[in-house]
């Protein structure tokens, strides 16, 4: 993402419409008896409170850090952008769900379906609009990545999040349309029903990539192999060995780094390095907001490092 200013608009476009849409797909849901109205109505609903707590999030991470967590509040975003996916899934979801079943089992005719046709009609454009904003600042943020690859290297879950969202309602409104469509077609009202189903499918995924960002995801690669190759320039440094990183926020991150120092180095010399070092760190990769450096020998580092890859096991990923 290209920054939280980025995300703000992508936010504020959702929640423009969210909240007057989610109000007519209550009033039509009433008037006409569809589910998949109710449904819908839930679905927006849950959708303006999310991007509420996804601003909120947003507020929470700005704060500088202090004794009680000196080393920032960035993961409120991702602990909040947790927060909205456990929403989607336990009151969207889980609400379309029981509305489905209650329909199939004891279906009823929609009543009035003009009126939900008109609705549904509006909503699509709302929510279509919402959604080109959102579509257009993950463009930008993904670049030449794919957009799976991009949703999981992205360390910002704001714009995605209100993405998959947004997607999600506009084929829950294309579900509602067509299932009442093939009810009064079909006179099968039970179709109704079933399209209440398939609404909230994205909540797993993203419950999914908030816990890794939560619980603490490394930087790039390509970060990764900047660090090094700073350090490795310093003519204090014999070898730059690895470097640990993890994400505090989205553009926050804490790097760890592994060097072997010349052998004749002072005590005064290699805080002069580590001083070099975290100058031109800041200069020029400003989002490494916390350099901790161990000095250490490159096998103890490999030894170190072969561990951790062994404990890696993708079948928990």
């Amino acid at each position: 993402m290209a920054g939280h200013g980025g995300s703000k608009k992508v936010i504020y476009a959702a929640l423009a419409g969210n909240l007057a849409i989610a109000l007519t797909k209550f009033a039509a849901a009433v008037f006409t008896g569809s589910s998949a109205m109710l449904s819908e109505g839930v679905h927006s609903l849950v959708d303006t409170g999310n991007g509420g707590l996804l601003l909120y999030g947003m507020r929470r991470a700005a704060r500088p850090a202090d004794r009680t967590h000196p080393l920032g509040y960035g993961r409120e975003l991702y602990f909040w952008s947790f927060i909205v996916a456990l929403l989607v899934f336990a009151v969207g979801a889980g609400v379309s769900f029981y509305e489905g079943v209650i329909h199939i089992m004891a279906p009823e005719p929609v009543a009035n379906a003009e009126v939900t046709y008109i609705v549904l009609g509006l909503s699509f454009l709302f929510e279509g609009s919402s959604w080109l904003v959102a579509l257009k600042a993950f463009r930008q943020q993904k670049g030449k990545q794919g957009w799976l690859q991009a949703v999981q290297s992205s360390k910002d879950p704001s714009v995605y999040t209100v993405l998959f969202e947004d997607s999600a309602a506009l084929l829950g409104l294309i579900v509602a349309f067509a299932g009442i469509l093939a009810a009064e077609l079909l006179e099968m009202p039970e179709l109704d029903g079933a399209a209440s189903l398939i609404l909230g499918a994205t909540a797993a995924f993203l419950a999914r990539e908030s816990k890794g960002l939560l619980i603490g995801e490394p930087a790039s690669p390509e970060v990764q192999r900047h660090v090094l190759a700073i350090a490795q320039h310093d003519p204090a440094v014999q070898r730059a060995n690895g470097v640990l990183t993890v994400h505090m926020g989205p553009t926050e991150i804490v790097a760890g780094l592994s060097i072997e120092f010349e052998d004749h180095l002072t005590a005064p010399e290699i805080e002069a390095c580590v001083e070099r070092l975290e100058t031109r760190l800041k200069k020029e990769m400003p989002e490494i907001t916390r350099l901790f450096v161990k000095p250490q020998t490159s096998g103890t580092w490999e030894k170190r490092r072969r561990l951790i890859d062994s404990a890696s096991d993708p079948a928990l990923d």
